[in-house]
């Protein structure tokens, strides 16, 4: 009988053969969002207000919060806001207003405009002089409506804020119903320019 040579597993060639586990890069720490611009007086200005949830601290420093809790937070010495919904009754600010530096009103589609009556409510009946800032949908087609409605400061949904700044103060060049806002309908201009005319006829 022939004997038959068996030979022994080559370990060493196995164990070179091994493939090392991959090295998995450390995911990188999360970016934070960037804080939105705001849209002021044709300008482009960081938010110094810090938006707390309903679930922070307050903080010192400038904060917005939520109507819930504008009570507690009046009590500090900060300076503060308050962001509304847009089903939110204005007049529950009304013991408030000379504590706000700004208030919060938000669009949640473009084609809801409880907010322009917010606005409006705030500032020609409750007469308040202090900021008051559109945020959600707001669109460059709406800022000159908005400027009317007593708005003063925008963040923008889409689009060159800037662009729509120069839009919305160069597209109408006259307006025919009576807002907040400074310009003077067309009805009154006519009314004076017919007194104006019949004072220099008499002269």
């Amino acid at each position: 009988m022939i004997p038959i040579a068996v030979s022994a597993p080559n370990l060493s060639k196995n164990v070179f053969m091994l493939k090392p586990d991959p090295i998995i890069p450390a995911s990188p720490a999360p970016t934070p969002a960037p804080t939105p611009l705001i849209l002021k007086d044709g300008a482009l200005i960081a938010d110094r207000f810090t938006r707390l949830a309903n679930d922070e601290g307050l903080i010192d420093g400038p904060m917005i919060v939520d109507l819930a809790r504008l009570e507690q937070a009046s009590a500090a010495n900060q300076p503060l806001g308050v962001a509304l919904t847009n089903t939110d009754d204005v007049s529950q600010l009304a013991p408030y207003l000379p504590r706000l530096d700004v208030i919060v009103l938000h669009f949640p589609k473009f084609t809801d405009g409880r907010a322009y009556s917010q606005a409006r409510l705030l500032r020609e009946r409750m007469d308040y002089r202090g900021e008051i800032r559109a945020t959600g949908q707001v669109l460059a087609d709406q800022l000159a409506f908005m400027r009317r409605c007593g708005f003063d400061a925008f963040i923008m949904a889409k689009g060159d804020p800037l662009a729509a700044w120069q839009r919305a103060i160069s597209t109408f060049s006259g307006v025919y119903q009576p807002a907040t806002d400074p310009a003077r309908p067309a009805f009154i201009r006519r009314r004076e320019a017919k007194a104006t005319k019949a004072t220099k006829a008499k002269e």
